[in-house]
């Protein structure tokens, strides 16, 4: 980690933006660091019809001022800006000069190109551009990630998703992190006025589609998929069975998600997010099976007042625990049922001021961790994995010093129980690159301990034949019953 450095940020005067001010804040704002700016040659503009189309979003989403993508100008920078040169201890180039002879440098790469174009390209493209933090002399990859982004459908949003990321991995590099992109790099866009245009008539269309189907259905509606299995389960399968799946029903008014079964005292319960249509926000709920099944209808066991989703269950000292997601209240909170199913005791906060998603705890070579994704100050709330780890649930909860140990949004968010299969450690997670929730992965852990983090994505299931729908979202499997869940067309009339 590097803990005392002198900073020089190199930026183009031609395309200066408000999150190049923002980084330079964070960056001064960092221990034992000085921030220093220097202007690079005048380089070439970005085609007007990129202004032109950010301008036009602006007005047609309602998008408030002072954003990442907003234009700045070089008087901003003047708390950075020294008119002297400065012997800098790196150099982290955003300009894409050519770096000067014995500096040490550092450049960020959209699709291994120093532009911020290639980004733009991307996204026009409807796919979001490979970063990478490179060493400018000998081109190794410091940090790289493949962010993903909540606003397809708009360009500006998009692109600041990117440059939400690319402002972690850039500060995430100075602290020693060292997650990689083991993925494909897809050939740098180029961008202009036809590519612009072509992107803005499909996001209009689309846009309008989007509107008339929320107009007539439920959006989302997801339901949940359940089968008894005494053979081989799906990640035995390393696939979706043939049929065998039954839906949970609903009544239509609200869905159910994110389904966990649990045992306890011989007693077989699902646990599940409960989404009102209505109330626009979700408690747990739970419903019994016996052998034949679900025993009547879900009902409500935990309701924090706030939207409640993922209710990760598990056994810990012959008691039941259950961590539900609770992203409104920036916490990760731990609870102990106290009379099974339906009552439950708050008995911690195991993160506070963080919006961590979907945390998933399991033990590993003799502690337990935590794994969980993390937006930060803006991005998707999917691409980001953190790790934690403690002595016990209760913790205190340690963050890796690596984190964050991974950057993809095809495999960073997790989608269910670890399990250890054959020696083997089987992590579902959410491949979240067409949407949330569009497709599941399974992910073997190769490498977790205090250095390091290595996954290698062994299958990915989707939608099809035999699971009908959008999406695949969520695994999990205890006893003999095993769970699924994705997404469905649901009228609204």
């Amino acid at each position: 980690m590097v803990s005392s450095i002198r900073l020089t940020v190199r930026l183009s005067p031609t395309r200066l933006r408000q999150w190049h001010l923002r980084l330079l804040r964070r960056l001064a704002a960092r221990p034992g660091t000085t921030v220093t700016v220097v202007w690079a040659r005048s380089g070439a503009k970005l085609p007007s019809a990129v202004a032109l189309l950010f301008a036009l979003e602006r007005l047609i989403y309602r998008l408030a001022d002072a954003r990442a993508s907003d234009a700045a100008v070089a008087a901003d920078f003047a708390p950075f800006s020294t008119g002297l040169p400065q012997a800098a201890d790196l150099v982290v180039d955003l300009s894409a000069t050519d770096a000067a002879a014995g500096e040490r440098t550092w450049r960020l790469t959209f699709d291994g190109v120093s532009d911020e174009a290639a980004a733009i390209g991307a996204l026009a493209q409807g796919r979001t551009p490979v970063l990478a933090v490179v060493d400018a002399a000998s081109g190794q990859q410091i940090v790289s990630g493949h962010p993903g982004t909540e606003s397809k459908q708009s360009l500006v949003l998009a692109f600041e998703d990117v440059l939400a990321r690319a402002a972690m991995l850039i500060m995430a590099a100075l602290e020693g992190a060292t997650t990689r992109y083991r993925g494909g790099v897809c050939r740098a866009a180029g961008i202009g006025p036809v590519a612009i245009s072509r992107f803005a008539a499909k996001a209009l269309s689309n846009a309008i589609a989007l509107r008339l189907y929320r107009l007539c259905y439920q959006a989302p509606h997801w339901r949940v998929g359940w089968r008894f299995v005494d053979g081989p389960d799906v990640i035995d399968l390393g696939a979706l069975p043939d049929g065998g799946w039954h839906d949970l029903a609903d009544d239509g008014k609200r869905f159910y998600a994110d389904p966990f079964p649990a045992i306890h005292d011989g007693r077989m319960c699902l646990f599940l997010e409960d989404y009102d249509h209505r109330l626009g926000r979700a408690v747990i709920s739970a419903v019994e099976f016996d052998q034949r099944g679900p025993v009547g209808t879900p009902r409500p066991v935990l309701d924090t007042g706030s939207h409640a989703s993922y209710p990760f269950v598990f056994r810990y000292q012959d008691q039941t625990w259950m961590v539900p997601e609770t992203c409104s209240t920036a916490t990760v909170d731990l609870y102990r049922a106290s009379a099974f199913p339906d009552r439950w005791v708050k008995e911690a906060t195991l993160l506070s001021g963080i919006v961590a998603s979907d945390a998933t705890l399991f033990e590993h070579g003799g502690r337990w961790w935590m794994l969980a994704t993390v937006q930060g100050d803006a991005g998707s709330y999917s691409d980001v994995l953190h790790a934690w780890s403690a002595d016990t649930p209760l913790g205190p909860w340690r963050p890796h010093r690596r984190n964050p140990i991974l950057v993809d949004v095809a495999s960073a968010r997790p989608a269910g129980h670890v399990v250890i299969r054959g020696g083997r450690i089987i992590r579902p997670v959410q491949n979240c690159t067409d949407g949330y929730g569009a497709a599941l992965g399974l992910a073997e852990i190769i490498r977790l301990d205090d250095e390091t983090y290595e996954q290698r994505v062994e299958a990915m299931l989707r939608p099809g034949r035999a699971w009908p729908g959008r999406r695949l979202h969520t695994l999990n499997h205890v006893g003999r019953l095993e769970c699924i869940d994705g997404s469905r067309s649901l009228r609204k009339f």
